[in-house]
Formats: structure tokens, sequence, C-alpha cells
């Protein structure tokens, strides 16, 4: 693997979309979803206009009667768009857990969240080989037939991101979709002139800064431009003067250029990648997955914000906060190994793992783990979202309830089990709150994900997803990670600022005193010291033997040479 940046991406004039409403602010709750353009959202946003405060907030109690949607789903919403709009001095992004409900919503913001949940992700190019692979992803669901097409061990036999949507893919997708449907959005944001009726539209500047949710100017994760700032007819207003309203229609024409530019940007940037020389790169070449050490094993950093983890495959891995250059992180197609991320975070992606052990540090928006099998998750989050894993454990310090959604089976959940000296300083870095801790409390929404553009079978209607079930006190154990790991800055955590359970304290108290007598018997063996040496090797060998069938030692081996 290895570490580029993309000089090209750095021209800060192409329109770009933000890729956390498509990737972390999509529910698949049918009610949201409205196939009819403008017909019936426009309707909605009218109600919820005559519903919203001064400052045209809706509450979450309006949102539930206006949608026809349930209490906690309302909730859900109003959570998940928290942690997607781009201002974090928002007051529902500001809000503290107990207080999402109460802070509310702008309109503007609600209507185009659920516009956008008509958007279907970008199909993944099929695999060359697909017989080779139909017997490795067993079929235990009426669902699996499609659901399960993007299995981990797929992802193996494939050896590399290639058949997966690359993030120039995904970014053409997304600015398609826009493209295609501005003409509504721009209707749902726009207002008749008096007098004129509604087949003249105007957009005043603020409802025109409400786009900046959907796209943006300049470098990921730094921010953007402002709209206003960009757009010829409101660059040069007097900021003492409220600017006057522009049509809507030279607004789309201005927006459909700058789409049709960026997405000829991304065909240029694309094609030069192709034919360049091999390995010339940027953040979306294909890594093909090998038997990496710790040593030869490197992000690919974007200049968009974005560091991929690709490929490590036997290993153990580990980055501090000083060794990662950007906000968000996807750790991608990573298999038997460990892989530790002590750094504070804003979004990260757990895709397409496998018999990994993964120890995410503190992320301040959104964690989302897809396609994973057998795969132990440890992560301080704001929230997380689950889709269609199997048989993983999740170790969970979190603010707000776990979303479970797709085709999932044999999950976990268990408390926060873990801790580094630097884990209270990230934590407080991104927002988090270690004393609320709602990682017991999963809500599994339908199987059927329609922002998936998988085919679904005729006649076959959606069903709850399989929830998590809580982990055995009996099973739960502290997770440590070695002191040398932590890096050279110093911290002040010395233990876990999550409380556990007290069924979880009592197992693990009880856990700790019968390894203090097991430790006293052998103390207190009465034999000659040829017999304790025997003992003690005897110890030893079952300890190695341990080390190696649990694949543990590879994982010393890796740190050490680290």
């Amino acid at each position: 693997m290895t570490e580029n940046t993309d000089s090209t991406m750095k021209d800060p004039t192409y329109l770009r979309t933000r890729r956390e409403p498509f990737e972390y602010g999509l529910l698949p709750i049918p009610k949201l979803i409205f196939s009819d353009g403008t017909t019936t959202l426009g309707s909605l946003k009218d109600k919820l206009i005559q519903r919203s405060t001064s400052s045209l907030r809706v509450d979450s109690s309006a949102v539930s009667e206006i949608l026809q949607i349930s209490p906690d789903h309302a909730t859900l919403v109003l959570d998940t768009l928290a942690s997607v709009l781009p201002s974090d001095s928002d007051p529902l992004v500001s809000a503290k857990p107990g207080e999402i409900d109460s802070a509310g919503v702008n309109v503007f913001d609600l209507t185009l969240f659920l516009y956008i949940q008509s958007y279907k992700r970008l199909l993944p190019r099929t695999h060359k080989d697909s017989a080779a692979v139909a017997d490795v992803w067993p079929s235990t669901s009426a669902f699996d037939g499609y659901l399960s097409a993007l299995s981990p061990l797929q992802l193996v036999r494939s050896n590399s991101r290639r058949f997966m949507p690359s993030q120039a893919d995904e970014e053409a997708h997304q600015l398609s979709y826009l493209q295609k449907h501005l003409a509504n959005i721009l209707s749902l944001l726009a207002e008749p002139v008096e007098g004129e009726g509604e087949e003249s539209l105007v957009l005043p500047m603020e409802r025109f800064e409400h786009l900046s949710f959907l796209i943006q100017f300049g470098e990921r994760g730094s921010g953007g431009i402002p709209l206003s700032q960009v757009a010829p007819f409101f660059a040069n207003s007097d900021p003492d003067m409220p600017a006057a309203p522009v049509s809507a229609a030279q607004v789309h024409e201005w927006l459909v250029q700058s789409i049709v530019d960026a997405l000829e940007h991304i065909t240029e940037r694309t094609s030069a990648k192709e034919n360049g020389p091999s390995g010339a790169g940027s953040s979306d070449q294909d890594v093909a997955m090998t038997d990496a050490n710790v040593a030869s094993a490197k992000p690919s950093t974007s200049a968009k914000g974005l560091v991929f983890i690709e490929g490590v495959s036997k290993s153990s891995f580990v980055k501090q906060a000083a060794d990662i250059k950007g906000s968000s992180m996807k750790v991608v197609n990573c298999h038997d190994s460990v892989i530790y991320i002590l750094a504070p975070l804003r979004y990260a992606t757990i895709y397409g793992c496998s018999d990994a052990t993964i120890i995410l540090g503190a992320v301040g928006k959104a964690v989302r783990v897809e396609h994973c099998e057998r795969v132990h998750l440890i992560t301080a989050a704001k929230r997380i979202c689950i889709a269609n894993c199997r048989e993983c454990v999740f170790f969970l310090g979190v603010n707000h309830r776990p979303l479970i959604v797709g085709d999932n089976h044999k999950l976990q959940v268990a408390p926060y089990n873990t801790f580094y000296p630097q884990l209270e300083e990230h934590l407080s870095e991104a927002g988090i709150d270690a004393s609320v801790n709602l990682w017991d409390k999963p809500l599994a929404l339908g199987v059927v994900d329609p922002h998936d553009s998988f085919s679904h079978p005729a006649g076959v209607s959606d069903v709850q997803a399989e929830t998590a079930t809580h982990l055995d006190p009996d099973q739960f154990t502290n997770f440590l990670i070695p002191n040398w790991l932590a890096g050279e800055s110093p911290g002040n955590t010395k233990d876990n600022p999550f409380t556990l359970p007290e069924v979880y304290m009592v197992s693990q108290l009880r856990n700790h005193n019968n390894l203090g007598e097991i430790k006293q018997v052998l103390g207190e063996i009465s034999v000659e010291d040829s017999k304790k040496r025997e003992l003690s090797s005897a110890l030893h060998v079952y300890f190695k033997d341990w080390l190696y069938a649990s694949g543990n030692i590879r994982q010393l081996y890796c740190i050490q040479g680290d």
C-alpha cells in the first residue's frame, strides 16, 4: 500500500457533492421516500412551515405527526440530520444527546434531507468469476440472493478494490443524481414572486445557502467556501444590505453548468490515471490486498480529507493522531488483522472486513459498518450504523442508539472495554459524552434497503432486521492497548471513561479474583525446584501454543517490528 495525494484534486473552483448526506444520511424508512418528485414533499414542506417557529424550525413531535412516522423514527431523523449537517454551529448539531428533540431542525434542511432519501447508491461492479464465489457466502435468508452480493469473502477473492465503486465513480454518481433532480430541489427552496404566480420562482440568499447541505466548492474536509461567495449573482452583495432574490432559473442554469464542468473534470482525472504510468497515483487507485506487515502498510490519503486503510491482511496496523491527515476514514477489505486507529475523527466507515479486530479512537459524527464478517469493533462514537454484517461483536461507547439495518446475523453488542492515554482528550475533541452510553439500546429497521441498487425480488415484503443481542457478561474482557502503541504525546486517561454496567463489572471482578486465586495457588505449591521449573516450562509451552493457535503471535511480532 502506498500513501498518495492527488494534486489534481486541489483546484478549489470545481463544485463537489458533500459525501456525508449520501453515505451517512440515508434511512431505510419507507415513509421517508417520495417517488413523485415534489408533489407530496412540496405539500409536506408547506405543513412543516406552518408548524415551525419564527426561525423556521420544527421539533420531533411535528416531524412525527406531519410525516406520519413513530416518535422513535422522528427522533432518528433529527439525530441522523445532526450527523450530516454542514455547520457545527447549527443548534441541532450542538445539542446534547437528550436535547435533540427540543433543538428542532430547519424546515429547508429537513426538506432536502427527505428529498435525497430517493437516492440509490452506485451498484458495485460484478465479480469477474461470480460462480467461484457463489458458495462462500451461506444463504440463510430469503434476502441473501441480492443483499449479500458484497460478502467479505468475495472481496478476498477479488484481491483488490477494483470491483467496488471508486471515490471518483461515487462522486460522479452523486453529481449525476443532483443534475437530474436539481430543478425539483430548487423548486422546494424557492418562493413565488408576489403577484406573479408559481411560474416565477426566486431564491433568497438565505435559502440558496441551504444548498450547502448537498454541495460545496473547495476542498472537502476544509469547510469549503460559502456558496453565496462563489455564486456570481450573490458574490458582490453588500454585507450590510439584504441581497435581492435571484431567479430560480438563473440559479439552475449556473449550477447545471457547474455540475457539467465537475463531471468533465472527474472524467479527465480518471482518464489521466488510467493512461498514466503504473503506480502514479491517487487515493482512488486499486490497491491489491497483500500479506503486509505493519512497517510497509500505510494509509492512502486523498486531498479531500478522506483517509483509506485498505488491504491489510494477516498483520497489525497502528496509526496515531499525528499520522492521520484527514477527518474521515475508510477501513476497507482488511482481513485476519488487528487495526488500531488511536485518533479523533469525524466520520469512519468499516467495509468488507473479516476476522479482524478494529479499534477506533473517537468518532464525533458517525460510524458505518457494512458487509463485515467476524469482526470485533471497539469504538467510542456519537452514533453507529451497522448494515449487512454477520457474527460481529461491537464494544461500544455511543451517545445515541446503535442503528441496525439490512440483512444481519448473530450480532452482539457490549459496553466499551478499553482505553489509551489520549482517549479522554480525543473524546472531548470529538464532542462525545462518556457519561452517556446507549450501547444496549439498538434500534433495528428493515432488512430491505431501498437505497441499494440491487433488484428486489417481486412479492418480497420488508421485515424488521435481526437485532443484536447483549454479549454474555462471562465472555466480556477488557481489551489492553499496549502502552508503546499510544505514541509519544502525553495523556491523562488511566482507565475506561465509560462506566461499566453492574453485571459486567461483577463478572469482570469475579474473573479477576479467579485469576488471583490461581496465581496464589501456583505460588504456594510446595514442590522441588526442578518440578517448579517443569511446571513453569509447561505453562510457557501452553501459552505459546495459544499464541500461535489464536494468531496473536503475529500481532506481537508486527508490533515489535514496528
